[in-house]
């Protein structure tokens, strides 16, 4: 799946979601409550890499690693899209200067 199919799947549940939590409660999540159940995935990952690295017992752990991941995927382009972010574009020229720097760094 290319990234725009990423963005827009993702996009497309949030919407579900949001009409969901207008139904059960009245009005949809704010950015801020994306980010702080956001914040909770992240708390869940890391105890899931623990349990891979073996310092923690959690039944399932690499299909429960995978979904989480995918969690945290979710929440990262849903929050980008909020805040008017072209992740795309971001992560891009991101990962370009990164690799200058360490390049540079490393002498190649």
């Amino acid at each position: 799946m290319k990234f725009e199919e990423l963005q827009e799947s993702a996009l497309k549940l949030n919407d579900l979601y949001e009409k969901l939590a207008i139904k059960l409660h009245g009005r949809a999540w704010t950015t801020e409550e994306l980010a702080l159940g956001f914040v909770g995935d992240i708390g869940d990952l890391a105890k899931l890499i623990q349990a891979n690295a073996g310092i923690r017992h959690i039944d399932e752990c690499q299909s429960k690693l995978g979904h989480e991941l995918s969690d945290c995927l979710w929440s990262v382009i849903v929050l980008a899209s909020k805040c008017g972010i072209d992740l795309e574009a971001e992560f891009s020229r991101n990962i370009k200067e990164i690799t200058k720097h360490v390049s540079k760094e490393l002498g190649t």
